[in-house]
């Protein structure tokens, strides 16, 4: 199984959809004659031309509309911003028109529109372009929002992603874009809302999506080589949740440690607690146990925003203040 980059598996995906696809086309800031802000759009304007792969100003607000005009009338947008902190700009597009076009419609419009976006801290580019907005974008009725943490995942998903006919936000942690990862030369989609166990074990559930589970793993093999049995939990998809994953895993293991490496208040894992408080408290030998970047505006000095980001050691003392391992 050949082994490929993160940023690769994601042009694959693309690049397929294009080719296969004559409604299918990008637009966005530098996507065309730079390549896009992290390469991932790399020779796609010289293979598919303007028509297809649309530079566009600086301006979410007008090319996000112009992206839901497209899908409803029957094209398949790709929409690229050059960071997910951006699309504030364009809120008032993704939350009152895309999301909810096809509902006011009564199922006449859909917007079968993908937004990507890099997402997270950890790459020093300061407060205002380091946010991590999935997690506000996944409370909205409407869309989906989903957040891969490996090339395999990444191109399993925006193939799906490509090919659903509601609007799709595919979260793309920056600190991810240069990491390797197998993928087969099998064709594969991953189904949207479906969570994924990527390690089996009996003494504890580790959950998180996206970078976190970089700082998942890295705990789980401390934990393992103190001799105790790991599960770990990726949600991959934050909206819709799949709780039913998380659920049938506290049963087993009765511990359960929930990772954001976007901010604790107001994360996502805060909505999976609150699900696993009321529908399996009683599978539990201890509390639910979260952890989160801390509650700052990102700092630019890289010790710092270190310091702020969630880590390895914050999932350890998790575990450590809540279940005593």
């Amino acid at each position: 199984m050949p082994e490929i980059l993160f940023r690769e598996a994601l042009k694959r995906g693309l690049e397929e959809a294009l080719e296969n696809d004559p409604r299918v086309f990008m637009m966005g800031e530098d996507i065309g004659e730079y390549g896009g802000a992290y390469a991932v759009t790399d020779g796609f304007l010289e293979k598919f031309g303007p028509e297809r792969i649309k530079d566009t100003p600086i301006s979410e607000q007008a090319f996000v509309g112009a992206g839901i005009g497209a899908a409803a009338a029957g094209l398949r947008p790709i929409v690229e911003f050059m960071s997910i902190s951006f699309s504030l700009v364009a809120f008032d597009q993704i939350v009152n028109m895309a999301a909810n076009l096809r509902y006011m419609s009564g199922g006449q419009i859909n917007v079968p529109m993908v937004i990507r976006a890099p997402t997270g801290a950890g790459v020093q580019l300061g407060a205002t372009h380091s946010q991590s907005f999935e997690t506000w974008l996944a409370e909205v009725p409407g869309i989906k929002v989903v957040c891969p943490s490996n090339p395999y995942d990444a191109l399993g998903l925006m193939r799906s992603a490509i090919k659903d006919d509601n609007p799709v936000v595919v979260a793309e942690p920056a600190l991810l874009y240069g990491d390797k990862g197998n993928v087969p030369d099998e064709y594969y989609e991953i189904e949207l809302g479906k969570a994924d166990v990527k390690r089996t074990g009996d003494d504890i559930t580790l959950v998180s999506y996206g970078y976190g589970m970089r700082s998942l793993n890295s705990a789980a093999d401390s934990l393992t080589e103190r001799g105790h049995s790991v599960e770990i939990i990726d949600l991959r998809s934050l909206n819709p949740l799949d709780i039913d994953t998380v659920l049938a895993s506290i049963q087993k293991t009765n511990r359960v440690v929930l990772v954001d490496s976007a901010r604790r208040t107001g994360g996502v894992m805060a909505e999976v607690a609150a699900e696993l408080q009321q529908r399996a408290s009683e599978w539990l030998d201890g509390p639910i146990m979260r952890v989160g970047s801390v509650d700052v505006p990102w700092p630019y000095n890289r010790g710092l925003e270190q310091e702020v980001l969630t880590d390895a050691q914050d999932v350890l003392s998790a575990v450590a203040e809540g279940y005593g391992l």
